[in-house]
């Protein structure tokens, strides 16, 4: 399934949400577009939904594991909170193992820190 569509402008919706630093936050840039993934995921019940949750390379591998993890699922009470159904998501961490761009600056470190949904 493609990205759902943002309703006022047809565009594909965001599906990468950036996190700060050893951070689990969502930015408040952040939440109009995960409300618009809500209610996609709410009109739309028989999609599921994984919430990919990633890390730059710094910290340890158990570390970025639990970190990523509480990335998934700091998106994943924001959609359940907003009304998805619990059922339709599922949060996996995959650490420092999958990096967006794999060179060591802080430019590459930013783009690593992030959730990803995948419908």
């Amino acid at each position: 399934m493609g990205n759902p569509l943002d309703p006022s402008t047809g565009a594909p919706l965001s599906r990468v949400f950036y996190f700060d630093y050893d951070e689990a936050i969502i930015s408040r840039d952040d939440l109009d577009v995960l409300a618009l993934h809500a209610v996609f995921l709410q009109e739309n019940r028989n999609v599921r939904a994984v919430l990919e949750g990633h890390c730059d390379e710094r910290g340890t591998r158990d570390y970025n594991l639990a970190l990523g993890e509480r990335r998934a699922m700091a998106v994943s009470s924001f959609l359940v909170s907003s009304g998805t159904g619990a059922s339709q998501i599922e949060s996996v961490s995959y650490g420092e193992e999958r990096p967006a761009n794999p060179n060591s600056s802080e430019a590459a470190w930013a783009q690593n820190r992030r959730v990803e949904i995948v419908y």
